[in-house]
């Protein structure tokens, strides 16, 4: 199939605001805004319809499918949405999928932000481009896996294998928002891998009331010595933080066994916690006769530390003889995973995403 002048419509449902697209061949052409606050689901629902018909409109009055993120929980095969903590008015299930497509008439696909920005990833950002850095630097090796985490308002993720979406059974696949926060069991990681969390953190370690903790990339202006503050606070804040990352993306890892790409809003913030979550992937535990064995059977990499990305591009493979023969093969003894930030940029890694994911079903 042709899918180079496939039309979709999509939507960015946000907290403030609803954000609607029209993409052509992966790329955003058209865009328009409504407010996200309603006064009950009928009106939220109304400007939902709204949206997506203004956005139709703009690409011509036709497109071949609907495809866009949406909070969970929800069953997002079927396209119904759960209860929703932060629109409290969806309660008891509701059939957004077959809404739209009663509406519009075309396929309409739903999936959490997380899975689309990986997907978007895997097809269009760090999967395709790292193992192009392999090629060029004559290493056989190829990777087909990636997990996406998004750092933001809240903590989301996603799989992506062979170019598929990992959903799992119960559209629940990839939520590692709802992993235990390893110094503090009573929490979840997304307390802490989180703009809350780096605002309560800093707050913590500084000793200053929640009215006057900076945001997030001011913390971050204080860590590099750029803005006055408690620069050791904010440094304190951000090691706690990328060790909680480290330790949640190799409990995810020796799951996934895939490269990692990292985005949202405090992605940006990458130079003050990626390399101590890395060393942290790579820690050792202790074993109770005695002696250490390697935190997972793989070791990970910065792919934006020189040195680790010298390191993770070399090729290592050997030339091993098969048994009664003289043929030999490739034989990696060194396991290794990247982990990088958004190629793409969050929102454009989403969008490619939605829109992979529909041509693909079309």
């Amino acid at each position: 199939m042709n899918t180079s002048q496939n039309k979709i419509l999509s939507l960015d449902a946000g907290g403030t605001n609803l954000v609607f697209s029209g993409i052509i061949a992966g790329e955003i052409r058209y865009e328009t805004s409504i407010k996200t606050a309603s006064y009950d689901l009928e009106d939220f629902l109304e400007k939902v319809l709204f949206g997506f018909r203004e956005v139709l409109n703009s690409v011509g009055g036709k497109a071949d499918a609907i495809s866009f993120c949406f909070p969970g929980p929800a069953d997002y095969e079927a396209g119904i949405i759960g209860d929703l903590e932060n629109l409290p008015f969806f309660r008891g299930g509701v059939a957004l999928k077959q809404m739209l497509e009663n509406e519009f008439g075309i396929p309409t696909y739903i999936n959490n932000d997380g899975d689309l920005f990986t997907l978007g990833e895997a097809v269009a950002g760090l999967l395709p481009k790292t193992n192009q850095q392999l090629i060029e630097n004559n290493n056989p090796k190829q990777y087909r896996n990636l997990l996406g985490l998004t750092l933001g308002t809240g903590f989301g993720g996603g799989l992506v294998s062979n170019g598929n979406l990992w959903i799992g059974d119960n559209s629940a696949g990839g939520e590692v928002n709802r992993m235990s926060q390893p110094f503090n069991h009573k929490n979840s990681v997304e307390e802490i891998l989180s703009i809350r969390g780096v605002k309560r953190l800093y707050g913590k370690f500084a000793h200053c009331e929640e009215e006057n903790t900076p945001e997030p990339f001011e913390i971050y202006k204080i860590a590099k010595g750029q803005r006055k503050g408690n620069k050791e606070a904010a440094i304190e804040a951000w090691n706690y933080f990328g060790r909680v990352l480290g330790e949640t993306m190799a409990n995810a890892v020796t799951i996934t066994d895939s490269l990692v790409v990292i985005g949202g809003g405090l992605s940006g913030a990458y130079d003050v916690f990626l390399q101590t979550a890395v060393d942290t992937m790579n820690s050792k535990f202790e074993k109770v006769g005695g002696g250490s064995v390697q935190r997972m059977e793989t070791y990970a990499y910065n792919l934006h530390n020189p040195n680790c990305f010298a390191d993770f591009v070399q090729n290592e493979s050997q030339q091993i003889k098969v048994p009664f023969s003289d043929q030999t093969v490739d034989y990696f003894p060194v396991k290794k995973v990247g982990v990088g930030i958004s190629v793409l940029g969050t929102s454009q890694a989403v969008s490619q995403g939605a829109w992979d994911f529909a041509v693909k079903r079309v």
